[in-house]
Parts: structure tokens; C-alpha cells; sequence
């Protein structure tokens, strides 16, 4: 373990197919006025809204809804839910949903009293709240992000054509989280996918950084093997508990910041990932999968050594008699097959995407300077090129 750092995690996580009873007991320790947010109305349909409402009554909340919240959050949407927490004076927001929520719902909790354009300062600018923050809850309904236990928030601006993220501080991360993995069982295959995908993606962004011997990196293999297990079960079996409750648990502890300690981290395939959902919109695990194998690919010379490992330790392959470059692409080479056997989106076309979007997406990539090579826009362009 490399350099200096500091631990904390200050969500409290009520896991299981009772978990939803801890949420009586959460918000006995909030005011009566509750920001209720969720996405395009599934909760209405499998009985989880009336579930939620019922708690919220019981405990005598005074309840404001604000749903309708779009898979990639706008900075529009943005401002409409600050004006929906100003108006109810909100003492909690409580996300219900996925990811998305959850994102949606810390950006409102640190923008509705920003008194400023909240995309400017914590999207372009980059700044940390000075203003009063709204404490967020979460029950969770899609597994992938993580955002149910960290401080992290996408939004999408579509007039500037970019989807950024801001990983803001503990004070930000959800007060408490619910996650029951029966809750997750209703989702569309494509979605459970998508979110499998992307907790890989957060594993590997972590993992394909640094050279020293990181007990971060045995952590990350034995997540990776569980999520792969268990994944393998679920695109089989939606409905089995215990696949499903392993990928959701292995979703919360792939981005909690516990396995980024003494890590530098690299993030380019989300940068990439991120500026080609600006331009369509698409699932973000999707975005993820189209880019990944080209950029791994692509980056494989620099960091040879740990995609041997990664092949090794995660994927099995045989090192005997192969040199380490044959090691590094065997693992790929099964990572390629694991992804289409499970259903991922393998290229940029599918999702939407057209070359004559590829100038504006290289002029909207961030550039993350953890991984094993330093892009510039040539880079970008050449690995999203190979995308398509």
C-alpha cells in the first residue's frame, strides 16, 4: 500500500428481504418534510411506492414527490428538483430507484441552496458545497453504481452535449441505504446487464492503476470472481436470491472508496463511456461495454504485468509457456467472450452512435491522468474510432 489516506464511510446499509424496515427507524431522525424522488413510475407498478408512502405516513412525514427523474439526469431536471426541495423545505430527500435517483438525488441535496448555477460550480467548475445540504436516503431498485454508499453524482447537460461527474465528500454520501435484492427482480434483462457491467467497469477502473503489491488489488480479484459467478447465475436465473444478492452486495463495495485506498486509479473508459452517452443517450453500462476492450486493448502495452495477473487470478488463464503479452490478451480474449455470452452491447453503432459524432466526443472526454497512459485527444479519437 503506497501513500497517505484516510477511510470513512458514513452511510448505514440495511441489506436483505427485511432490509425496507429499517426505514421506520431512519427517519424517526429527520424533520417531517420528505423530498420523495424516483424515475419514471416501475415503483408504482410492482407495489414499492405504496410500500414507502405507507412508512412515510406512519411516521408522520409530510410527503413531496418529485419524479419523472430520466436515466442520464439533466442539469434541467436539476433545476426543477432544487425548486421542488426549496418549496417543500425538505429535511431528508428520499431516493427510490436506481442509480440514476441516487445521483440525481445528492445534486439536488448539495444545489438547492448553492445560490448559484449548480452545473457551472459543481460540474465545470468542480467546487465543493458551502451551502446548506439536504441529507439523502436511498432504497435501492437497480444495482450498478454504487451511489447508494459514496458521494458521487453524474449529470448531463444536453445543450452543451456533456454527461460529467462530481465525487463529492462523506458529507454528501446517502445518510442510509436499503438494499434488497428482491427488489432488483422486476428489472428489464437488458438493465440487469447494463449494471453488472458496470459494477465490473468501477472494479477495473480501480484496478488497472499502480504497480505496487496493494491488498486494494486481492480485494478487486475476489470481487470480480463473485460478480462473474454470480452474474453467470442471474442472466440464467433473474429470480435467484443468491446470485442477485451477491452481485448487489459486490455492487456497493465496487465504488464505496474502500478498494481505491493507495490506489491512483485510472476512469478513462467512464470519460469515454460518459461523452459518448452525452451524444445518445444510452445506457450507461452499455457506453462502458462498447469502449472498454478497445481502450484495454489499447493501453495493454503499458501496463502488461497486471492484465497478466488479471488474466491469471480472475480469468484462469494458463501463463505456462506463454510470454506475458500472450497472458495479458488470453484474458482479454475471455473477457471478450464472458461479455457476449452475457449480452453486453460490444460496439458504439448499436447504441446509436454515428462517425459523424466522433469529433464532438473526443471534444467532450475528460482527460484522467491514473491509468497506465496519459491520453490526448489522438488517443481518444483512436480508441473511439475502434468502437464503432
Amino acid at each position: 500500500m503506497l501513500g497517505n489516506f484516510t477511510y470513512c464511510n458514513p452511510t448505514k446499509l440495511y441489506f436483505g428481504e427485511s432490509a425496507l424496515d429499517g426505514l421506520k427507524e431512519e427517519l424517526n431522525k429527520y424533520g417531517k418534510n420528505v423530498l420523495l424522488v424516483y424515475g419514471g413510475g416501475s415503483i408504482k407498478k410492482n407495489g414499492l411506492y405504496d410500500a414507502v408512502i405507507k412508512i412515510l405516513k406512519e411516521c408522520g412525514k409530510n410527503v413531496y414527490e418529485d419524479g419523472g427523474v430520466m436515466p442520464n439526469p439533466t442539469s434541467e431536471k436539476l433545476i426543477e428538483g432544487c425548486e421542488r426541495a426549496r418549496a417543500a423545505n425538505a429535511d431528508l430527500i428520499l431516493a427510490v430507484g436506481g442509480g440514476s435517483v441516487c445521483d440525481y438525488s445528492k445534486a439536488v441535496s448539495v444545489s438547492a441552496y448553492c445560490g448559484g448555477d449548480p452545473w457551472e460550480k459543481y460540474f465545470i467548475r468542480f467546487e465543493e458545497p458551502d451551502c446548506k445540504i439536504i441529507p439523502v436516503g436511498c432504497v435501492l431498485t437497480m444495482v450498478g453504481t454504487g451511489s447508494e454508499m459514496n458521494g458521487g453524482s453524474v449529470i448531463t447537460n444536453r445543450e452543451q452535449k456533456l454527461k460529467i461527474g462530481h465525487v463529492f465528500g462523506e458529507n454528501v454520501f446517502p445518510k442510509f441505504a436499503v438494499l434488497n435484492p428482491k427488489i432488483t427482480y422486476t428489472l428489464p434483462k437488458y438493465q440487469m446487464v447494463a449494471g453488472i457491467y458496470d459494477i465490473m467497469c468501477h472494479i477495473l477502473e480501480q484496478y488497472f492503476s499502480g504497480t505496487d503489491d496493494n491488498t486494494s488489488d486481492y480485494i478487486m480479484e475476489g470481487l470480480l470472481r463473485s460478480l462473474i459467478h454470480s452474474a453467470d447465475i442471474a442472466v440464467e436465473n433473474p429470480e435467484d436470491y443468491e446470485a442477485r444478492s451477491n452481485i448487489m452486495w459486490t455492487a456497493t463495495w465496487a465504488l464505496n472508496t474502500l478498494v481505491a485506498r493507495g490506489k491512483t486509479t485510472d476512469w478513462m473508459v467512464h470519460m469515454l463511456g460518459q461523452s459518448v452517452g452525452a451524444y445518445t443517450d444510452a445506457t450507461h453500462g452499455m457506453t462502458l461495454s462498447a469502449v472498454s476492450l478497445p481502450y484495454y486493448r489499447y493501453i495493454l502495452p503499458y501496463g502488461e504485468e497486471k492484465f497478466a495477473r488479471y488474466a491469471v487470478n480472475v480469468w484462469n488463464v494458463n501463463p505456462e509457456g506463454k510470454s506475458k503479452r500472450e497472458v495479458a490478451e488470453d484474458g482479454l480474449l475471455a473477457m471478450e467472450a464472458w461479455m457476449k455470452k452475457t449480452g453486453l452491447v460490444m460496439n458504439l453503432t448499436d447504441l446509436g452512435a454515428k462517425p459523424e459524432m466522433l469529433d464532438g466526443m473526443v471534444k467532450s472526454t475528460l482527460i484522467m491522468d491514473g491509468g497506465y497512459k496519459i491520453f490526448n485527444a489522438d488517443d481518444v479519437r483512436a480508441v473511439l474510432k475502434a468502437s464503432f
